[in-house]
Formats: structure tokens, sequence, C-alpha cells
């Protein structure tokens, strides 16, 4: 499932005059930009945010980019490049051991990153488009009908899981009822208002279980977003 728009970006990095840079140089490529101040917070800054992929340095303040690496691996399947100074194979070896997708050492040619950064996200796209999408700490599991919060599973239905796919590929944007019973008809089962509202609830009380606690937001006379 492609993404429609610039692929967004978190850097993960402590130095305020290389993090500029950085996302200026990724800017005029057509990346978009996140990052946090954060430090002792920035998991959860990162969770929160839509993002295609993670720059993250070692060395940080609070928690090293280790800590952060595998608190974001216990969550989310979104690629890591590690971007550090450290340059040695046990950092390289570690990193990958906790689940970084790549592992780049400052400084970098600008150009060999760029490369790198594209080659993570054409692998990301097609292993997403295969197995899973990702949104705010949560994951669905597209070959399975699983939903994941914090290591914590649970299984949906049919209607449930297009639902939340449904809610997940339009992120930040406000779905209408009208448009998630077109996408339920589409599964060949007759839908109809009454039953849409069931499955939102069913679906919420399962998201609840597992700890994502109103994940989906009613907005009133409108339709759902999250």
């Amino acid at each position: 499932m492609k993404k429609e728009g610039p692929m967004k970006i978190y850097i993960v990095e402590d130095e305020i005059t290389i993090r500029s840079e950085l996302a200026k140089l990724l800017e005029s490529y057509g990346y978009t930009c996140a990052y946090s101040d954060d430090f002792q917070n920035i998991v959860e800054h990162i969770l929160k945010e839509a993002t295609d992929l993670i720059l993250l340095d070692i060395n940080l303040p609070f928690y090293d980019g280790y800590h952060v690496c595998r608190e974001i691996r216990k969550q989310t399947d979104t690629p890591i490049i590690i971007v550090t100074s450290r340059n040695n194979d046990m950092d390289e070896l570690m990193s990958m051991n906790l689940g970084a997708d790549d592992f780049v050492t400052k400084p970098y040619n600008t150009q060999i990153l760029l490369a790198r950064i594209a080659a993570v996200l054409k692998r990301s796209d097609g292993k997403n488009a295969a197995d899973s999408i990702s949104h705010n700490g949560l994951t669905l599991f597209l070959n399975k009908s699983v939903v994941r919060f914090q290591n914590t599973d649970a299984e949906l239905t049919k209607n449930e899981f297009r639902i939340l796919a449904h809610l997940i590929q339009n992120a930040g944007k406000i779905v209408s009822r009208e448009d998630l019973i077109e996408e339920l008809w589409q599964s060949d089962e007759f839908i109809d208002d009454n039953t849409l509202t069931v499955n939102i609830n069913r679906l919420r009380h399962k998201l609840e279980e597992i700890g994502a606690e109103q994940y989906i937001n009613t907005k009133r006379g409108q339709g759902y977003i999250i």
C-alpha cells in the first residue's frame, strides 16, 4: 500500500546544527522532517508521528540510541537507520541486533546517506505492503487480521480489520461513515448504518483491551479520525 505525498523522516539528533543541516538536505530532496528536543520522552514523540523512517543517533541525552531503538521496535516496524560518529563493529552489530535497518557513520557523504535512505524506504514499502501498516504505535498485520499495541495482540473480524485499515491509510483525515460503509460494501456484505456503529464499538473495545485507548475519535456529524 503505497503512501501518497512526501515521505516523513524523524530525526533523532541532539546536535542542533547537524540536525538542521540534515533536515534542510532531506527537505531539498522532497522529504518532510520531524524532530523533538524532549529527549526524555523521545520514544513517545516518535510514535505519535506517522513517520516513514527514523534517523537515530546513538549518543543522546537521557537514553542512548540503543534504548530508543529497542523501545521503538517493541511497538512498530518503522525503518530505523543509525547515524552516528561511533564507528566500531560492535556498535554496528548491536544496532542490527536491536532491529535497526542500516548503520551510517559520521561524517557521511550526503549522497551515500540519501541512497541508503531511499534503499531502506524502498525495501520497507514492499514489506509493509505485504505484511503490515502502522500508525501512532499501533501495527495492523494485513495477512492475518491481527492488531498489535505495546506487544499485545488482538484478533479482528473481517469488518473490524477493514475499518481499522481504512482509518490508518487515511490517518490525520476525517473519514465519513458513508466512506466506511462503501469500503465495507466491497467485501460483498450488506452493511447499514447500525451495523457500522456496532463494528466501530467492537473495534474500539478490542483496541482498549490492548491498551490503545481513545485511538479512534468521533467527529460529530462528520465521521472518525485517528
